[in-house]
């Protein structure tokens, strides 16, 4: 199913020929827009392919609500690189600089604030915040809102026909999703929308299908439990259990792990080293049957009191919280046990290799036109849509198998491109190589890269730099790439490496 986003989908609703359903009139309403304000970011990613430059900036444009302690709740998309964080009210008369309060860019979820007392009091003087809904359930009734340029309010009332467990931004970060049905209006553009259930707030609508006229919701449950875990002295997001894992569907399967028919269960092909299942002792080959007895069907899902058929995910990242203690029913060889296991938040930056990197410069190193980078997600996706068959095998082993390297490496260093100078007459072809050595010394991370092609050892012209899977070294001229280093400064690249 296509989905297009708002800021592009509002604008065309207009020429379909299907019915409108009729806005709620506002008289019939509280008025509802002094608890929304307009959201205006100015965002500029940083260019992969030439990591010391930025992309072109572009503007995005939301409506949100206004909380508690004169905060904005808006969506991860709005925040994610900006420069510029604009508060709005709807009428235009207000406006003020906002920053970022707290964000969770995997569960899609932002609260920003006005840094100044004074101000942050005058902007929000009269307005009104919008307290959570209870949760609502499977075909309730909610209404999207939308303001319009002169203020006025349009109530687009939808079902919640469905639920599921969806990413509404990153790929592979997924959570808790309504599905509506509501035919929205044409209206002024928005990214995001603010969705409620009895005047209280119920998510935020991320993105819209004008053709089957449905949208996606960021649910009732992961917005309060973000609402909850940012009032904490530090926020520690949603927990991951860190495993892998595989239905057990197969019958042969199945009779090779000795499972009976009467239950589920699923197969933990992997346990990351550190997480919270590896500290609980779960380990590869065991079937989990129940996560606090709830069952697992074989392919993965649960009942929920409330949505329904959901995947096991949503009992770890949507209903628990970093801290929180779970029980796994386990099927280990042939005997069914249960392990305690206390939940955790693997921080982004302890990962080998990133997931993301909003706000973050990306680390590099240009010596004698080598151009050295650290291998991200974002560097793997810079490859195109079918970047998963496309990257170079040797950094897909590396986000697959991470394990493999961690003992060795904080983050892994690629040889992504050469520019040709004097000092890489002959390497002009090299890239998407992975550095293991520099002049015999095995480099743990950027920083420790930079400073091993500083000066070459005592006694030689040149650096030996060796890779990865390679039966090839390659040598730099030292005194050759410091002239190439200082010329292409003379040029007008602003900074060789970036290490932090």
């Amino acid at each position: 199913m296509k989905k297009c986003f708002l800021l592009f989908a509002l604008s065309l609703i207009g020429c379909q020929p299907k019915a409108v359903t009729p806005a709620t009139p506002t008289s019939e309403v509280k008025e509802i827009s002094e608890s929304m304000v307009r959201v205006n970011s100015t965002l500029q990613s940083w260019n992969i392919a030439q990591p010391w430059e930025k992309n072109p900036a572009r503007q995005r444009r939301s409506l949100a609500a206004i909380v508690e302690q004169n905060q904005v709740i808006t969506t991860a998309e709005m925040v994610a690189d900006a420069t510029l964080i604009e508060v709005e009210s709807t009428d235009g008369a207000k406006r003020a600089r906002a920053t970022v309060a707290c964000v969770d860019y995997e569960a899609n979820l932002a609260l920003l604030k006005i840094d100044d007392a004074k101000e942050s009091a005058d902007f929000f003087l009269g307005k009104t915040p919008l307290a959570m809904a209870n949760n609502p359930a499977l075909g309730d009734t909610v209404d999207v809102i939308q303001v319009e340029e002169n203020g006025h309010s349009l109530f687009t009332s939808g079902q919640i026909r469905s639920a599921d467990v969806r990413s509404t931004f990153l790929p592979g970060q997924s959570f808790l999703t309504f599905r509506v049905k509501a035919s929205m209006q044409s209206s002024a553009s928005s990214y995001s929308l603010p969705v409620l259930h009895a005047g209280k707030l119920a998510g935020i609508l991320s993105s819209y299908d004008s053709k089957d006229q449905i949208s996606d919701v960021i649910a009732t449950p992961l917005i309060s439990r973000f609402l909850m875990e940012s009032q904490k002295p530090q926020y520690q997001g949603f927990p991951n259990l860190g495993v892998n894992i595989q239905s057990t569907d197969d019958p042969h399967f199945r009779k090779y792990l000795h499972l009976s028919e009467e239950v589920g269960g699923i197969f933990v092909s992997k346990v990351r080293k550190g997480s919270a299942a590896d500290e609980a002792k779960v380990l590869p080959r065991d079937v989990i049957l129940a996560i606090d007895d709830f069952p697992i069907d074989r392919r993965g899902y649960y009942q929920d009191p409330l949505y329904g058929r959901l995947p096991w995910m949503q009992l770890v990242r949507g209903n628990r919280s970093a801290g929180e203690v779970i029980s796994l029913t386990i099927w280990r060889e042939g005997k069914e046990l249960s392990l305690p296991v206390t939940l955790s938040r693997q921080e982004e930056d302890s990962r080998l290799v990133p997931n993301y990197q909003f706000g973050k410069a990306p680390r590099f190193l240009i010596k004698g036109g080598m151009i050295f980078q650290e291998i991200t997600r974002p560097l793997l996706e810079a490859f195109g849509d079918e970047w998963e068959s496309r990257a170079p095998l040797s950094y897909l082993h590396v986000l697959s198998e991470p394990e493999l390297y961690e003992k060795d490496h904080d983050r892994m260093i690629c040889l992504s491109g050469v520019i040709p100078t004097q000092a890489t007459v002959g390497y002009e072809g090299l890239r998407h190589m992975i550095v293991s050595k520099v002049n015999g010394k095995s480099v743990r991370n950027m920083r420790e890269l930079i400073q091993a092609l500083k000066q070459a050892p005592l006694g030689q012209r040149s650096h030996r730099i060796e890779f990865m899977d390679e039966s090839i070294a390659i040598y730099l001229d030292d005194a050759v790439s410091d002239q190439i280093d200082a010329q292409l400064l003379q040029r007008g690249l602003q900074q060789l490496h970036r290490a932090d």
